[in-house]
């Protein structure tokens, strides 16, 4: 099976989440992973820090490189993209996972909280992208995997929370636009999404989201995983869901990645699981 070994990663907000069973997967191999995330200093909610993640991907066996990052900030996306070159002499692969969340309603989500979303979702992913392109364009086997649902203009995904569908949009339309733009390049460019609700610990703080029903984030990782090994040239512009990507791969027990096994997990029905956020709050 092809493994990540000697490849660097430049994940944005993995500090917690999704983004860290990313970077830890990567990091059974011997891989590189830089941890691009603002987080120094203990989240009064939330457990980790880009010190704690660097240091549980040395543990498994990866190098890493924590740098402390903005993605709204150009000149800090740019320094750390900057970072990780002059560390690791290139980058193989990005991982677009800093997201920020809002469910909420038109009248209920302040200016301040819109423009959060679409500075960390839409903003960053395409900074993050840029960044890292030619760097990626000089690489073996060039991955861009960003963590935003497929494309539906069915309004049911909307009416709950305007702000926040069009903020994960605008990451998933990076996907399809720049899959496109460098498909000659050989840079894959794909997006991945939960089947069922996944355990963050951002999940702990929503209201009624039921982590308890749902799934590990290790299954996004070793989906991530399947996908960041494939060859670039054949695998591009796809909205991938986590649980397709496994079952391609020969896998058809998923009882490992429950939170409880035995109980079914909760699908993407709610409001909540709908357009769950993937990546956690940015860290």
């Amino acid at each position: 099976m092809p493994d990540l070994k000697g490849k660097t990663l430049f994940i944005s907000g993995g500090s917690r989440g999704i983004g860290l069973a990313i970077a830890l997967r990567a990091a059974r191999d011997g891989a590189n992973v830089v941890i691009a995330a603002k987080t120094i200093e203990p989240h009064p909610k939330l457990p980790g820090t880009i010190h704690t993640a660097a240091a549980a991907i040395e543990a498994a066996g990866g190098t890493a490189l924590a740098v402390q990052t903005d993605i709204r900030e150009e000149d800090q996306v740019l320094r750390a993209v900057e970072e990780a070159v002059e560390r690791f002499g290139g980058i193989d692969i990005l991982v677009n996972n800093a997201s920020a969340i809002s469910l909420t309603g038109t009248l209920e989500t302040p200016m301040k909280r819109v423009d959060l979303m679409f500075g960390v979702n839409v903003r960053g992913t395409y900074l993050c992208s840029r960044a890292c392109l030619p760097y990626l364009k000089r690489a073996k086997n060039p991955h861009i995997l960003t963590l935003s649902p497929p494309l539906n203009l069915n309004p049911r995904w909307f009416g709950p929370h305007v702000a926040y569908t069009i903020a994960k949009y605008g990451m998933s339309m990076c996907v399809l636009g720049m899959a496109e733009e460098f498909r000659r390049d050989g840079v894959a460019v794909n997006a991945l999404w939960p089947r069922t609700t996944i355990a963050t610990a951002a999940l702990q703080i929503i209201p009624g989201a039921a982590p308890e029903l749902g799934r590990k984030p290790e299954i996004m990782a070793d989906a991530a995983h399947r996908i960041l090994t494939r060859d670039s040239r054949s695998l591009t512009g796809r909205f991938l869901i986590d649980e397709a990507v496994l079952r391609e791969a020969g896998i058809a027990d998923f009882e490992r990645y429950a939170v409880k096994p035995g109980e079914r997990a909760a699908g993407l029905a709610g409001a909540v699981q709908r357009l769950l956020l993937a990546g956690g709050v940015a860290g």
